[in-house]
């Protein structure tokens, strides 16, 4: 439990340092930093989600769950990694405007069109996520009631369901095709634009300083999919694979991009590192 409960305190506290700071700090109340907040936002909810089930386990073997709460935690969790990928193409689009109409900025990404695309963003992850979760209140439950995680995933339940989940099973699919496939295919193709603008950029320096504000974002992206091409790959193709890999693969997925995600933008964006450094020099001088 030690590992997990600093695993989780971590994500708590970096993500939400990047909350008070993109609120309270007004250099950075811009389009980057609102998607930014957006995606830490998801990350601390993510975290809330699965933290009580994972932590009552592990701390007082608390091991049983009723069916409201169960598809509760799985609504929440598959809908959080949808907004979690929409946040990240949305910063893609940011990123992609900022480097190839720059004079323009401004313009296209006003504070009203922002939140209109979080607003979207949001709509698409929590209604998509509706018809393969409200039939699991009517299902009958005939097989063991054990599931494989210490929280609950839709394809975890629906193994225990003994009606017809043909529709269940191929919802799943076509989803992960419109949304995860499609805005990796999108981001791809952003960079892709990008790297050709910034390669038409005359002066070494400027193209550095292009590239580098999109580092951040191009590792926060990396290890988002790559998480979630493993956990696919091992619920798809690792059946025969242990148990604990399988347990393992889903908890890099929910706490390595929310652990990551605070760190990658400390680290390499210089702006977060100045409000870091002032808000524990005001502290300091408190």
């Amino acid at each position: 439990s030690i590992p997990f409960f600093a695993v989780y305190i971590s994500v708590l506290l970096g993500n939400g340092t990047l909350l008070y700071l993109i609120k309270d700090d007004h250099s950075l109340h811009e389009p980057m930093y609102y998607f930014l907040a957006m995606l830490a936002g998801t990350d601390l909810m993510v975290t809330l989600t699965t933290m009580p089930t994972v932590m009552g386990v592990l701390w007082m073997n608390h091991r049983q769950m009723s069916h409201g709460a169960c598809f509760l935690q799985a609504y929440f969790i598959h809908s959080l990694s949808i907004v979690e990928s929409g946040v990240l193409l949305a910063m893609a689009y940011d990123r992609f405007i900022a480097i190839r109409t720059p004079l323009r900025y401004n313009s296209i990404l006003t504070n009203s069109r922002v939140m209109k695309v979080g607003l979207g963003v949001l709509m698409r992850g929590f209604l998509s996520l509706v018809p393969p979760i409200v039939p699991l209140y009517w299902f009958s439950y005939c097989r063991s009631h054990v599931l494989s995680h210490a929280f609950c995933l839709h394809q975890d339940v629906m193994k225990l369901t003994c009606a017809d989940i043909t529709f269940n099973r191929v919802y799943p699919v076509i989803l992960v095709a419109l949304t995860f496939f499609l805005d990796a295919l999108i981001i791809l193709f952003s960079y892709i634009l990008i790297l050709k603008t910034v390669m038409g950029i005359a002066s070494g320096e400027e193209r550095a300083k292009a590239l580098n504000t999109c580092v951040s974002h191009i590792s926060c992206v990396l290890v988002f999919y790559i998480t979630v091409i493993g956990l696919t790959f091992i619920h798809r193709f690792g059946k025969h694979a242990p148990r604990v890999i399988h347990i393992t693969m889903s908890y890099v997925y929910f706490l390595f991009p929310p652990f990551m995600n605070p760190i990658i933008y400390s680290i390499k964006t210089k702006q977060i590192q100045r409000s870091i450094i002032r808000l524990f020099s005001v502290h300091r001088r408190a």
